[in-house]
């Protein structure tokens, strides 16, 4: 299945701990879509951002169940990426203004 490079990367994902790796491990968080593997968030990136990835984790993050009083749900499924990138490679996205 072939998908469009910003279909793929959904958004990336800023709490501390994607903060911490990326300051301290050149490491990069971000959401994809759920039916992408690694090569495919790897062109992503890369086109997306113009960086040089060293390597790609990808993850499958179950969704929570939630109450609200007297009904049930559910969260959605979603898949995440930890991009390690290049040395001297950095995505200013994520630089601070």
């Amino acid at each position: 299945m072939k998908l469009n490079p910003h279909n793929i990367i959904k958004s990336p994902i800023v709490t501390e701990k994607s903060n911490i790796i990326k300051d301290s491990l050149n490491k990069v968080v971000f959401a994809v879509d759920k039916g992408a593997n690694k090569v495919q968030v790897k062109n992503a990136v890369q086109y997306l951002f113009k960086v040089k990835i060293d390597r790609v984790h990808l993850m499958n993050v179950k969704g929570k169940t939630k109450n609200f009083g007297r009904f049930h749900g559910k969260r959605p499924d979603w898949k995440k990426a930890i991009i390690t990138l290049k040395e001297g490679e950095k995505i200013e996205l994520f630089e601070g203004a």
